[in-house]
């Protein structure tokens, strides 16, 4: 694979450690694939073991599991973030979640196999493996607490304010699944919310 197709995912793990050109050309380049989905293409099924870790170059994916006819929804993650059943991917169990494509997505993707190998090929990559999944964990014990400790409103207000963009790419009963609010509860802070935002910003 070219360098120029890894750009934006050397950047960010840059973020973390700095990683020289040689490096990416000679442990990353060689590991790295590119995985394209369809709208609505599973990337992941619930009972299959995680084999991936992918950052999403394009696109938009759903993580969640199934709680009889419903898709209860854990995570929604874009362009830039990175996307896994991580679960699986570490413990090699089968995974209880699914991954999903919202829209057309295009992932860079690294095997779980591959994946050991750079990270024990140098003290510098088994230290942005450390610290990307502590970065995970951290991510994920924030929302966490923000399901328990904020409001319906509140959860609402801080995505509305970090992510405006996800609110148009999403159907919004995922969202009300993720954020963990009744599907008419939603609609109404989505109705108060469009009613309170200056034409011209055309947030939502």
């Amino acid at each position: 694979m070219e360098s120029r197709l890894i750009e934006n995912f050397v950047w960010f793990l840059r973020q973390f450690v700095a990683i020289s050109d040689d490096e990416v050309k000679n442990f990353l380049l060689p590991v790295v694939i590119l995985r394209k989905f369809k709208k609505r293409e599973l990337i992941t099924q619930a009972g299959e073991v995680e084999n991936f870790i992918n950052y999403i170059e394009q696109g938009l994916v759903l993580k969640y599991y199934k709680q009889g006819d419903e898709e209860k929804v854990v995570q929604v993650s874009i362009e830039g973030h990175l996307v896994s059943c991580e679960e699986s991917l570490y413990t090699r169990n089968p995974s209880e979640f699914y991954l999903e494509a919202v829209e057309p997505t295009t992932l860079i993707s690294i095997s779980y196999e591959d994946l050991e190998r750079v990270f024990a090929s140098s003290h510098n990559f088994e230290r942005l493996g450390r610290l990307v999944v502590t970065y995970i964990m951290v991510l994920k014990g924030n929302w966490q607490t923000n399901l328990i400790k904020q409001s319906p409103r509140e959860r609402f207000l801080n995505f509305f304010e970090n992510y405006p963009e996800i609110l148009q790419r999403v159907p919004q009963k995922y969202l009300a699944s993720y954020l963990n609010i009744q599907p008419e509860t939603f609609s109404r802070f989505k109705h108060l919310v469009r009613n309170e935002v200056k034409p011209e910003n055309h947030l939502i």
